[in-house]
């Protein structure tokens, strides 16, 4: 089934196409792309486990739009197709005011981290952080990984010096990895931001700052609840 939906603006589609773009140079893989009640919400994975006894934490980017005349869906598709999609319709658009229609691309369907779905409510503020300390704590993870794996090592070896890297707890921040830091660093989300809010829902953490969401599912071994 093809799924449809319009931004208010090309200035939405750009900002679209910005995120998705971040998220391409770390994840070359897919997006989930929802709407519900007016709202397109696009999930990207930044990190996530792979296979049953990985014990790595699933880090994901969020950013909503606000879209006019769209029915509700959810899709999995890959961020590649979706990208040549958004700038086909800028290409096309003749004023950044005119809305912008969008057609995913085909869906895929072999994704292991879209079945799980981030819950929408019952978050609760557990205080903030700053953009500062995170950006200082993706930057190190940044230096150990490419420090830890010489060119030409095995997708294995690269992945488990990751998993330690951005699954190691945050310092004064114990229920936050280090691969939250990244993915708000990687995602533009951080900028100019002082304060990064935190909330938490169960096995579930947030940060929230004014250009976007990162969603974490923390390891079994560490919850609390």
């Amino acid at each position: 089934m093809t799924h449809t939906f319009t931004l208010q603006d090309s200035f939405a589609a750009r900002d679209l196409q910005v995120f998705l773009g971040r998220a391409g140079r770390v994840e070359d893989g897919s997006a989930r792309v929802i709407v519900a009640n007016g709202v397109l919400a696009v999930y990207v994975a930044i990190f996530y486990p792979v296979g049953l006894l990985d014990q790595a934490p699933t880090v994901l980017g969020l950013r909503t739009f606000e879209v006019v005349d769209t029915a509700d869906f959810d899709a999995v598709v890959p961020v590649g197709s979706f990208l040549e999609r958004i700038a086909r319709r800028l290409d096309q658009s003749a004023d950044d005011a005119d809305a912008v229609t969008v057609t995913l691309p085909m869906e895929v369907h072999t994704v292991t981290w879209a079945a799980i779905s981030p819950p929408r409510g019952g978050w609760a503020q557990v205080g903030p952080t700053t953009a500062a300390l995170l950006d200082s704590v993706a930057k190190a993870g940044i230096d150990e990984v490419a420090a830890a794996i010489p060119t030409g090592t095995g997708e294995q070896i690269v992945h488990r010096v990751r998993s330690e890297v951005w699954g190691r707890p945050i310092e004064g921040l114990e229920h936050v990895p280090a691969g939250g830091a990244f993915a708000a660093l990687s995602l533009g989300f951080l900028g100019n931001e002082s304060a990064v809010e935190i909330y938490e829902t169960g096995p579930w953490t947030r940060l929230t700052t004014g250009r976007g969401h990162v969603l974490i599912k923390r390891k079994a071994w560490s919850l609390s609840r």
